[in-house]
């Protein structure tokens, strides 16, 4: 019979006086607003007949609705305190490990400790949704795009990375390569387009050499002068 919000306002106390003492208070008040407002969008939300029959589909979707949230939270350099705030405090000092995966191990520890009270169909359904959510988490902080980074061997390697100086206005990066088996000089070119433009940078590297090799792979990041993405 305790309601959320304030089970959620309560439990932050001290999980935030430790992050206040390990990141400081620059860091800690973005994260005092955001949960000052989390609170009371908790009782808003909760007025609203959002809930369906099925419990699937609750999982589902409210997972996907609160990863899109602490997505955005998270770009903005804040948490919504909780696990949420916990996850970032250890990634103070776990640099290497994504946000989303220590959040999606903190959920998972909350969910084994309440599968006694919630029961085993409850906690699996419990599952989906903080599944759903690191993914969606995952989307937001590395963007729903991506950029396409194309790697180009061809023996008229100066005559594409011309063109595609030229027509598309995209930076080139021509690198020394050898073939393994032939051992014979090869440079590969390096060039990184949106994702849009793979199909004029095919275009152009057929019509100059319909036997180049050409390897095209997602690039979730890009940052530089001449290549304002972020994803």
């Amino acid at each position: 019979d305790v309601p959320l919000w304030a089970v959620n306002a309560l439990l932050n106390v001290p999980i935030f006086i430790a992050a206040w003492r390990i990141k400081g208070f620059k860091y800690i008040s973005k994260t005092l607003l955001a949960t000052a407002l989390l609170s009371p969008a908790l009782f808003l939300t909760s007025l609203i007949p959002l809930r369906t029959g099925d419990i699937l589909l609750n999982a589902v979707f409210g997972g996907a609705v609160s990863g899109f949230g602490l997505g955005l939270v998270f770009r903005a350099g804040a948490t919504t305190g909780g696990t949420d705030l916990l996850a970032s405090v250890i990634r103070h000092y776990k640099k290497h490990i994504p946000v989303s995966r220590i959040l999606l191990i903190l959920d998972f520890i909350v969910i084994l400790t309440g599968f006694i009270m919630l029961g085993a169909e409850k906690s699996l359904y419990a599952v989906i949704s903080v599944f759903t959510a690191s993914k969606v988490v995952s989307a937001v902080l590395e963007g729903f795009s991506f950029a396409k980074a194309a790697y180009i061997i061809s023996d008229k390697s100066d005559e594409i990375g011309q063109r595609l100086l030229t027509e598309m206005e995209r930076g080139v990066t021509m690198l020394n390569g050898k073939g393994l088996y032939t051992g014979n000089e090869k440079s590969v070119l390096l060039c990184v387009v949106s994702s849009k433009e793979v199909i004029k940078l095919k275009e152009i590297t057929e019509d100059a050499d319909k036997h180049a090799f050409v390897i095209v792979s997602d690039v979730r990041e890009v940052l530089g002068e001449g290549f304002l993405m972020d994803s």
